[in-house]
This record gives C-alpha cells, sequence and structure tokens, in this order.
C-alpha cells in the first residue's frame, strides 16, 4: 500500500506558528484496520519552515470559499424507526449507544455527529402498511388530516435522536398525495388530478404543523419524491414540472404566513440522469418560488448535478437519497461512495448528502407488502440491526462518519463547515481524492478549524517510517488565526526524511469567495 507523506504549507502570522498543530487524525483504512479510528498523533505535528514539494501536492486555497455543508445521514423510514424501537425495547443501553455513535456532533466525540435526515411524509416502499395523513376520501378541507395515522415509533425516534443532536436538520418529503387526490384513486403509483394543486399544498403545510407539535422542526420540504416513477408496488406517484411548480406557487406563502418562512422548498427529488431534463424544466416554470433542488444517485452521473448547477448557479443544491446494496464489495463501495458522493457531489455544490434507510434488517427489510422495490439481493442500512438487541454499522457509516467529523460545528449552535478550493497536483496526484472545508466560529476572534478528507486509493508496496495516508480514508483538522499575512513565510508541519512519496499541503490566500 503506498503512503502519503504530509506536508502542510499554509501563510501564517509568524508569531503564532509554533503554535498551531495537527493534534487530531481519524482513519477509515481499506482492509478495516482501523474504522473511524481516532489516532491522535503524539506529539502532535508541528508547523515549520517548509521542505520540498513531492510527487503528489495537495493545495488548499483558504479564501476561495464555496457552499456550507448542512450535513450528512440517511432516511429515518418506517422501517428503520421500527427497528430502531424494536432495538430501544430489547436493549435500551444498546439503542442509546447506538444513537450516540451516529449522530453525537461534539467535538471530541468518538461519533460521526450525523446532522441531516429526511423523512417522508407518509408511506413508503419501507414501511409496513398503506397510510397518508389524510385518508378519508373528498376530505378536500382536510378535517380528517391526522399526523398520527403515521406509526408513533417514528415520532418518538426522532425525538430520541434530537436529544442526541439538538441541531438535526430533517428533510421531509411525500411518495404519493392521498388516493383519493389522484387519478385512478390508488396510492401506488398514478398522478394527482390537475384540481387538486390547492388542496394538496395544504396538506404539506399540515404535515409541517403535524411534525412541529410532535417536536420536530423542519429544515426543507420537497413536493414529491421521484416525480417520475409510476411504480404500482409501493405509495409513487408521477408529477409533471408544471404541477409541481403551480403546488410550490400555492405552498410558499402557506409558509410564510403560518410560521415557516425559513423553510427550504426543494424541487426534483429526481436522479442525475434527469438533471437537464425535470429540475431545468421545473425552474424555467417556476424558478421563483423554489430554493434549490435535490438528486438521487441511481440513474446518471454526479458531473450532470454539476451541470445543472453551472445553469443555476443561485440554486441550492442537495444530494438526497443513494442506497447500499447487500453484499457489495465494502472497500469498492467506500471508494465510489466517497469518490461520487461525499466528496463528489461536494464538488458540484451539494450541501449536504443523504443514504437511504438507516436501518434494516440483516436481509434488506422490513419492506411495504408486495413490493418490488429494493429486489434481491435487496438494499442495506447505514446500520444493520440484529434480532438479539445487537447492531453494527456499514460502509455508509465509515463513508459519512469521515466527512462529517470534518465539517460539524466547532461551537454549540455554531456554523458548520464550508467547502473551501483545493487542487491536487503531481504525478500521483491522480491516486487521491480530496476535500477541504474551513469552519468559522461563533466568536469572530476564535482561531477557525480547517479540515481535511483524503481518499487515497494507490496500492504498491513502497513504506514510509513517518506518519502516513494509509490506503483508505483519512481525516483531519488544524486551527489557525482567523487573519494571514501573505507576507509571512509559509509553514509546515515537521517530519523526518523518509523513504516515499511525499505529500504537500500548500495553504495558499486568494480573494475569489462563492
Amino acid at each position: 500500500m503506498r503512503p502519503f507523506h504530509i506536508l502542510l504549507v499554509l501563510p501564517a502570522l509568524s508569531s503564532l506558528v509554533a503554535s498551531q498543530q495537527i493534534w487530531d487524525i481519524w482513519q477509515t483504512t481499506w482492509n478495516g484496520t482501523n474504522l473511524f479510528k481516532a489516532l491522535n498523533p503524539r506529539p502532535p505535528l508541528d508547523f515549520v519552515t517548509p521542505g520540498p514539494i513531492g510527487a503528489a501536492d495537495i493545495v488548499v486555497s483558504h479564501s476561495t470559499i464555496y457552499q456550507e455543508i448542512v450535513g450528512f445521514g440517511a432516511t429515518l423510514t418506517d422501517s428503520s424507526a421500527l427497528l430502531l424501537n424494536n432495538l430501544k425495547t430489547k436493549n435500551p443501553a444498546n439503542y442509546w449507544s447506538l444513537l450516540s455513535y451516529l449522530f453525537d456532533a461534539k467535538e471530541a466525540a468518538n461519533a460521526a455527529g450525523l446532522s441531516y435526515l429526511k423523512l417522508p411524509l407518509g408511506a413508503t416502499d419501507f414501511s409496513a402498511e398503506a397510510y397518508t395523513f389524510a385518508d378519508v376520501p373528498n376530505d378536500t378541507c382536510l378535517k380528517e388530516f391526522d399526523i398520527n395515522n403515521a406509526p408513533s415509533y417514528i415520532f418518538s425516534v426522532a425525538r430520541d435522536i434530537l436529544s442526541v443532536n439538538s441541531a438535526m436538520k430533517f428533510h421531509v418529503v411525500p411518495w404519493s398525495p392521498p388516493a383519493w387526490m389522484k387519478e385512478g384513486n390508488k396510492l401506488n403509483g398514478g398522478a394527482l388530478r390537475t384540481n387538486m394543486t390547492s388542496v394538496y399544498a395544504n396538506y404539506i403545510l399540515r404535515a409541517l404543523q403535524g411534525l412541529k407539535l410532535n417536536g420536530i422542526n423542519v429544515y426543507s420540504v420537497a413536493i414529491q419524491n421521484e416525480p417520475e416513477v409510476n411504480n404500482p408496488t409501493y405509495p409513487s406517484s408521477t408529477m409533471s414540472p408544471l404541477t409541481e411548480a403551480k403546488i410550490a406557487m400555492a405552498l410558499r406563502p402557506l409558509l410564510k404566513e403560518n410560521g415557516f418562512p425559513a423553510v427550504k422548498l426543494i424541487g426534483s427529488e429526481s436522479n442525475w440522469s434527469t438533471a437537464l431534463d425535470y429540475p431545468v424544466e421545473l425552474m424555467q416554470v417556476g424558478c421563483e418560488h423554489f430554493d434549490g433542488v435535490s438528486f438521487h444517485c441511481y440513474q446518471g452521473n454526479v458531473d450532470q448535478q454539476g451541470e445543472f448547477s453551472t445553469r443555476y448557479p443561485s440554486k441550492e443544491i442537495y444530494m438526497t437519497e443513494c442506497s447500499g446494496i447487500r453484499g457489495t464489495d465494502w472497500w469498492n463501495d467506500i471508494k465510489w461512495y466517497t469518490d461520487n458522493i461525499f466528496i463528489g457531489a461536494l464538488e458540484h455544490n451539494a450541501k449536504g448528502a443523504l443514504m437511504w434507510n438507516l436501518a434494516l434488517d440483516g436481509s434488506g427489510n422490513p419492506k411495504y407488502p408486495g413490493t418490488r422495490s429494493c429486489a434481491s439481493p435487496g438494499c442495506r442500512g447505514v446500520v444493520t440491526i440484529n434480532s438479539d438487541g445487537t447492531w453494527t454499522v456499514n460502509q455508509e457509516y465509515y463513508m459519512m462518519a469521515q466527512v462529517s467529523k470534518a465539517t460539524i460545528p466547532r461551537d454549540i449552535d455554531g456554523p458548520s463547515g464550508k467547502r473551501i478550493k483545493v487542487d491536487v497536483n503531481g504525478d500521483l496526484g491522480w491516486s487521491l481524492r480530496v476535500g477541504a472545508f474551513m469552519t468559522e466560529r461563533k466568536n469572530p476572534t476564535d482561531w477557525l478549524r480547517y479540515s481535511l478528507v483524503v481518499l487515497n486509493c494507490e496500492q504498491t508496496n513502497k513504506l514510509q517510517a513517518t506518519y502516513t495516508f494509509p490506503v483508505g480514508l483519512t481525516t483531519l483538522w488544524w486551527y489557525a488565526p482567523t487573519s494571514v499575512s501573505l507576507d509571512d513565510e509559509p509553514q509546515l508541519p515537521a517530519f523526518s526524511e523518509h523513504e516515499g512519496v511525499q505529500t504537500a499541503f500548500e495553504f495558499m490566500d486568494q480573494s475569489e469567495a462563492y
């Protein structure tokens, strides 16, 4: 395995250089010898005068700032909530240790600090039964609307998660309108009737109000999950861009007038392959009503997300669904998801990234009766919960933990990390995928936190005797003052010289900001 020697160059105030150090490093190696392991190098890595650049050169430009990162997580489906609730009943200690390992966002915690969850509004392909919040036919005034049609364990588990991480952001989205609002009067498949746009907008508003009464404040809401999917085996619905735009036109003032002015309205919820089709058409007919759009990973590629972002640079981008598949290769999964989602989607301006089910059992169940979704070999949850009251986290956890740790707020209720510019050069730069982040502070005089997430894919038999990037994922951070002088001499961490490939991290100052 080819390691990479760390050299970190940054312009710094000369009087403060000696106190700048790298203390915290987390690693997940390709063969599982380290699994999101805190290394805490002792002694810490000090900054000294720079040496020669090696075969891979990582250049971090701290003044080129891109989007703020909302966070990372998965979907609290009915199935996930049911399994978690069962775990709480069978083994409360294991339940709370799992929630802590997933969601504790304190900087020093041995935890991922996941802070972004998707919450379905009504039944999905991972629900025990069919339901919406308005199942009484022709109730256009929504007099019989009842948020408690949802299983109670969804709300109790969500509140438990909030007790661990009060900064959790919820993205909510329905898989289908109530059957009586649709052509054919069926929950599985079909399309919304054209005369129901205002009723459906009110339905979504009532859902947000119901969630608030259950202690769940919503960060963002989408109007329809995968609006081009008409699946007769689980709750789904097609919806044209024009219809979605009309619903948004009705919903936007309702949100403002009813205490939800800050809730973001997100469109599309479609695959990358549709990036220049459905979301573009949606922007053409309803651009002013949407804060942004979201994407799923199942068709197309992440570059297509970037093409949409180039056309509509003022619109926010979110990556809101991608599922692991049972039986796939652990290391290849980590490489693909890191490359395409947890670094790649962010490079194409995503503010956050979500996997699909937060938790499933070892067979990829439970699922909606009769569904053909996630057929053999089945979907994999971020967590596998076993019937004996034990749990294990899967590769999705380790991927998200590495990048989440780099972007969680440094201060309680403080800002989360922002992506900053990073370039990878050199003959062996091709084997590194790097994300760079800066986290601001509540007190403007406190030092900023800078973080790197590095995926090393290169394999060789060369060794290196000093601190290395093993083949795998590495996250590290350091602190620097809020102001730097370009007249000061660049500095970098001290290392003894050993045979091996050297990677330099140059920390540049530029004026460009996004």
